[in-house]
């Protein structure tokens, strides 16, 4: 199995590091510092679960890797449509693309069946700049739940989890998806198949669309967003709102708000990345998070007031961050 990890950060450089030690082919593409570390001394990865370095190769230049069998997408969703120079040298005709992102995919309405089949959401997929890099059948979804982060240059601190659940968009249980979570398993991940990956989509989405705006408007972590009454009212009611959407699509979300309030709390302080992505000037990803469910909101006649005011007041904050 040849896997090139497109955007070997703190995610993408600990997955490929777990598949590395399973056997696979693994090229981790990176640049910078990163890069030249983990050239010079592979990955090191620091967990409670046991620390451990792998030796992947490395590389700035998807030429050099060629075609492989599967890509694990490292990136985060708004650098999607500019990667295709990145990605196209990656491809064969059956290379499976392995998404590893937050909130609502490209993909999520590809063979969802009923009557919105194949509708293309103008948030995640704007005039179908990522459909066309990335086209969707390649794609196989992922939802993770382990927290990383980058310690210092070819150092990734791995903090919890190491869930990274996969599922096709059409529902089955094909070889590509068995074979990749067989090869993440042997790494010492989990990594289920999922049927219908949407529920964990929704799961995880809970979080995120909440959490992550109101970390970045209040400079809060997850305790003090959690302990503050006002602010936790809100977020529940974000919540709330987005189960709402979730359901007028026909999807289950098999969590109650008060148990992933409860399991936001005991992640104690803890900045997400959306709050860390605006300390370090970088692009606020909430397109993918907030302007996605809004966007279905208004296709299926769901009110979502709460997620609207929020989204507005955040939309505003990465426009100004971005200039």
């Amino acid at each position: 199995m040849k896997v090139a990890v497109l955007g070997a950060g703190a995610i993408g450089a600990y997955a490929g590091a777990a598949l590395h030690r399973a056997g696979a082919d693994v090229h981790l593409i990176a640049r910078g510092p990163h890069l030249a570390a983990m050239r010079q001394h592979g990955v090191r990865v620091l967990s409670p679960r046991g620390d451990f370095t792998a030796h992947p190769r490395a590389t700035d230049d998807p030429a050099d890797v060629g075609p492989v069998d599967y890509v694990f997408l490292g990136l985060k969703a708004n650098a999607y449509a500019a990667c295709g120079p990145l990605i196209a040298p990656l491809l064969h005709e059956r290379t499976a693309v392995v998404a590893a992102q937050n909130g609502i995919p490209w993909w999520y309405f590809h063979r969802h069946g009923g009557p919105y089949d194949g509708r293309r959401l103008q948030s995640v997929d704007p005039d179908g700049t990522v459909s066309a890099v990335l086209a969707p059948e390649r794609a196989v979804g992922c939802v993770v739940y382990a927290a990383t982060e980058l310690q210092s240059p070819g150092v990734v601190r791995h903090l919890e989890g190491t869930r990274f659940s996969i599922g096709e968009p059409d529902r089955s249980l094909s070889t590509r998806c068995l074979d990749f979570g067989e090869a993440m398993r042997t790494g010492g991940l989990k990594c289920p198949v999922e049927e219908d990956l949407r529920g964990d989509i929704w799961v995880k989405l809970l979080g995120n669309i909440s959490f992550n705006p109101i970390s970045a408007l209040a400079r809060a972590t997850m305790r003090q967003m959690c302990l503050h009454g006002g602010t936790r009212l809100v977020i529940e009611t974000m919540m709330r709102e987005t189960l709402s959407v979730a359901e007028a699509l026909g999807c289950t979300v098999g969590v109650s708000v008060e148990r992933r309030l409860a399991g936001a709390e005991r992640v104690g302080d803890h900045r997400t990345s959306t709050l860390q992505d605006l300390e370090r000037g970088k692009p606020l990803e909430l397109d993918v998070l907030l302007a996605a469910v809004v966007e279905l909101a208004e296709i299926t006649g769901v009110q979502v007031p709460t997620l609207r005011t929020v989204h507005a007041i955040s939309d505003l904050l990465a426009l100004r961050s971005a200039a």
